[in-house]
């Protein structure tokens, strides 16, 4: 009888553990297809059943289609790939914008609700996709929301118009490699740390690309590096950058920048920025990059001084991080 107890229990505790475990909890690739060839129909669905705070890594593989959903990948979940099918053909997308009315209060949902994709989790990354809002431009509108840290983006489009790109937290580390980012006004702001690498930045309108608000105790904010800046036919009157806070830190190095920028290069957004923002250029080409006529409290990097302004500079913190796309 006792025999038949342990083994029972041996039984009942396999079990147990299985289900625990879950069918997901592997290093198996996930496949997402809207047409319903792969095992889940939306990205959403997909991330809901990654195991929380994962040792190793896990990809979510997303086929060709349309996906209309407001993602939010949450902090509990870390080392999950979000991969493309094609970067031009695998489209996240929702409209919301920060004058859509709340049902339950009918006040504006204002800027930072309007995210189609939220990122929370860290060691995050997302390759050959297309992340956009699609709203009407009746207000902000957030494609990208970032929380996390250690996110990387490579070959990825992020589309949108007023506020695209929301590096929404101080202190966290991002990672952008070969993207396409455009928009309106504003359309990279926020306080995170982020490295652009051979990126192209397209403006849709006269206004503004950044707006970092880098905190004063972060030393670096953005920095572009051998990136191209764009813009559609007829603009021609565009900021490098204007501080959404007093310390906004922003460099463009060995930049292509492109007939459309203004000869000022920078605004300050408020006159008592100029002596706090921290804006640079140096060893940029194109019509954009003439600095004779910049705006006096700008600066131009020396090469040695652009020389210690690593990857590896920039992303070393509290411990070392290198990007590995």
């Amino acid at each position: 009888m006792r025999r038949l107890l342990a083994t029972l229990a041996l039984a009942v505790a396999t079990a147990a553990a299985a289900c625990a475990a879950g069918k997901y909890d592997n290093t198996d690739t996930i496949f997402v297809a809207r047409d319903g060839t792969g095992e889940f129909r939306t990205i959403g669905e997909a991330v809901e059943v990654c195991r929380a705070f994962m040792d190793y890594k896990k990809v979510i593989f997303v086929k060709r289609g349309l996906y209309k959903e407001k993602l939010t990948v949450p902090q509990w979940l870390t080392n999950i790939e979000i991969v493309g099918e094609d970067r031009d053909g695998t489209i996240i997308t929702y409209d919301d914008h920060a004058n859509v009315r709340l049902p339950a209060t009918g006040r504006p949902m204002g800027t930072f609700r309007t995210f189609t994709v939220k990122v929370e989790g860290n060691g995050i990354t997302f390759k050959n996709i297309t992340i956009e809002n699609n709203a009407a431009q009746l207000g902000q509108a957030v494609a990208l929301h970032t929380e996390g840290d250690r996110l990387t983006f490579v070959n990825c489009r992020l589309l949108g118009n007023q506020d695209t790109v929301y590096t929404g937290m101080a202190g966290t580390r991002l990672y952008f490699k070969d993207c396409y980012i455009d928009g309106t006004t504003d359309f990279i702001f926020g306080p995170a740390t982020a490295w652009f690498e051979g990126c192209t930045i397209h403006s849709k309108r006269n206004s503004y690309v950044t707006a970092a608000s880098t905190p004063k105790d972060v030393k670096y904010g953005y920095v572009f590096s051998h990136c191209r800046l764009t813009a559609d036919p007829g603009v021609t009157k565009v900021y490098l950058g204007r501080p959404w806070r007093d310390y906004g830190y922003t460099l463009f190095a060995n930049c292509e920048l492109g007939a459309h920028i203004r000869p000022e290069g920078w605004h300050h957004w408020e006159k008592h920025r100029e002596q706090t923002a921290r804006y640079m250029e140096c060893g940029n080409s194109g019509p954009g990059a003439d600095t004779a006529g910049r705006v006096p409290w700008s600066r131009r990097l020396s090469k040695k001084e652009a020389a210690g302004i690593t990857m590896q500079e920039v992303f070393t913190t509290n411990d070392t991080w290198t990007p590995q796309p």
